[in-house]
């Protein structure tokens, strides 16, 4: 990396760290920074800064760091810049596997379900991922249409199973069907971040091994194969590393849209096209967006709460709508 993006990852680092701080002392009981540094706490302020905010906010930064390298990755794989978990269906595969597995085996798992739950939206992100590379073979440019007219199959196909299950469901599963329909980090709490942390962290850390890899596909798979890199075991590797993140963290928050899209962007317009500050910086800035997402959840109407993803798509919809106007721009010029 150059200098400036080494001075723009320690920029990100530092500025996470300020958000997260703001975060776990805001909302609509908030909680003096004094107090806090100099640990006089009452019991009340501890249990919420503790057992609440601490959680909500560490899983809020999890997911959004896991939906911003997996849009990284998946863009860099297809080759194709609207690669989004959320716009390609990727997450709508995975809630259809945790949705199926809360209506159709709730009480059979009941006592795993934190470990369960993660397991079923592995498997119905990778499917999806499994298919939408078929169908889109070619990609670049020339398959963008083909990639989202997959997605929108995929949701569709997806909403309908998701529709038919919340239809079958009790009052207790239509809650917990609820919870994450429209993403929330409400429910965290430190046995979720368990296999949260053993599955995505991993992840993360392998994809970041790969980034060198991804510059180089980018000129094409014949110039890449020629250049040594195995594409086969690379399609392997970012498939089942972005089904692990997605399908984790949409079972533990719920299908949040347009974090995979934005933060990927910004971070190329921000720091250049190089993998190897990408996928790092969109860790950190996808992480920073997601607290903020969830803290102006928590805020813009308290003492009652927004869901994330309708935050999410509030900033990520007109970003969408510049984005193809721009892919249009340079396909005319």
């Amino acid at each position: 990396m150059s200098k400036k993006q080494l001075f723009q990852l320690r920029f990100f680092i530092i500025l996470l760290f300020l958000i997260f701080i703001i975060s776990i002392l805001s909302g609509s009981f908030s909680i003096s920074f004094s107090d806090f540094i100099n640990n006089k706490l009452k019991p009340l302020h501890s249990s919420v800064l503790y057992e609440i905010r601490f959680p909500r906010v560490i899983l809020a930064a999890l997911v959004g760091a896991s939906l911003s390298v997996s849009g990284a990755c998946l863009q860099g794989l297809f080759r194709n810049p609207l690669a989004d978990p959320g716009l390609i269906g990727v997450s709508s595969g995975a809630a259809l596997g945790v949705a199926s597995t809360i209506v159709l085996t709730s009480g059979f798992f009941a006592s795993f379900s934190q470990y369960v739950l993660p397991i079923s939206g592995f498997i119905g992100s990778f499917l999806t991922i499994i298919l939408l590379f078929y169908i889109t073979k070619g990609f670049g440019y020339s398959g963008m249409t083909y990639l989202l007219l997959a997605g929108i199959a995929i949701n569709a196909f997806a909403g309908v199973g998701i529709g038919f299950l919340t239809y079958l469901s009790d009052d207790q599963e239509l809650r917990s069907l609820t919870f994450w329909t429209m993403g929330s980090f409400g429910g965290a709490l430190w046995d979720l971040l368990i296999p949260a942390f053993f599955c995505i962290i991993p992840s993360l850390i392998w994809v970041i091994r790969l980034s060198k890899k991804l510059d180089v596909i980018q000129l094409g798979e014949i110039e890449a194969q020629r250049l040594g890199v195995n594409i086969k075991k690379l399609r392997f590797s970012i498939i089942m590393s972005s089904a692990i993140i997605v399908g984790v963290s949409v079972s533990l928050s719920g299908m949040i849209g347009f974090v995979g899209l934005i933060v990927p962007h910004m971070i190329r317009m921000m720091g250049g096209v190089q993998h190897n500050f990408v996928l790092k910086s969109s860790i950190i800035f996808g992480a920073c967006l997601m607290i903020i997402a969830d803290l102006l959840s928590r805020t813009l109407i308290s003492p009652a709460e927004l869901p994330v993803g309708l935050i999410t798509s509030a900033i990520g919809s007109p970003f969408f709508l510049w984005l193809i106007f721009t892919i249009r721009k340079q396909q005319l010029k």
